[in-house]
């Protein structure tokens, strides 16, 4: 099963607590762990999907943005005897191009490392809109000539396999650029848990309710 998860709602839970946004997304991390643990054992999950950092929130205050991409760098070092612990595979999808050397190289050796794992592969959307990933799989197909089909846009793309359950977190009702093409014939679950209070409990309560739905992927 592939799940992607639109993490929102870290800045609203820090309001709620008369807290700076960066505790909001300290404690969202932290989120992470947890719900990637999770995932890695259930042998029903083969890949995780989170949508991390979207090309629209360059828009953001730089002060925000330069902390996150601290809190990414750091937060891949401290918890790369997790990915290994849970033999988690780390894959990136998005333009990283725009990402300090440093940090893309913190990437580029998380990745190393964990190559070779098979309980789970968890991917970050890092500088990741679909639009440009459409965008780019469509100029890949054009450079080595190949012809325009369904197919082949699926197969040049980030992340080629199909999502079967979509969740959003905090309670908005959109999609937000995220995997537009891979969630053709997803089940979309939106929960007003902001994401710094989402658990492995509730995930565990969406995917039995995923269970029971009947997936018809356009037939009868």
């Amino acid at each position: 099963m592939h799940v992607a998860i639109i993490m929102d709602g870290n800045g609203r839970w820090a309001k709620k607590r008369g807290l700076k946004r960066t505790e909001g997304h300290k404690r969202g991390a932290e989120v992470v762990k947890e719900i990637t643990t999770y995932c890695a054992n259930n042998p029903e999950i083969s890949v995780l999907t989170l949508y991390a950092f979207s090309t629209e929130n360059w828009k953001r205050p730089k002060m925000e943005v330069d902390f996150l991409m601290r809190l990414l760098d750091n937060w891949l070092k401290k918890e790369l005897p997790t990915y290994i612990q849970n033999e988690v595979k780390f894959e990136v999808i998005g333009d990283i191009s725009k990402f300090s050397p440093a940090l893309r190289k913190r990437i580029e050796y998380t990745k190393e490392v964990t190559k070779d794992y098979k309980k789970l592969t968890q991917v970050l959307a890092l500088n990741y809109g679909s639009r440009d990933e459409i965008t780019r799989a469509v100029k890949k197909m054009i450079e080595k000539n190949e012809e325009i089909t369904p197919e082949n846009i699926q197969k040049n793309l980030d992340i080629s396999r199909d999502v079967d359950l979509l969740i959003r977190t905090s309670g908005e009702i959109r999609v937000s650029n995220f995997l537009l093409w891979q969630i053709a014939y997803a089940e979309m679950f939106f929960t007003k848990t902001l994401w710094p209070d989402f658990t492995p409990e509730e995930l565990d309560g969406i995917i039995t309710e995923f269970k029971k739905r009947e997936r018809r992927f356009g037939g009868i």
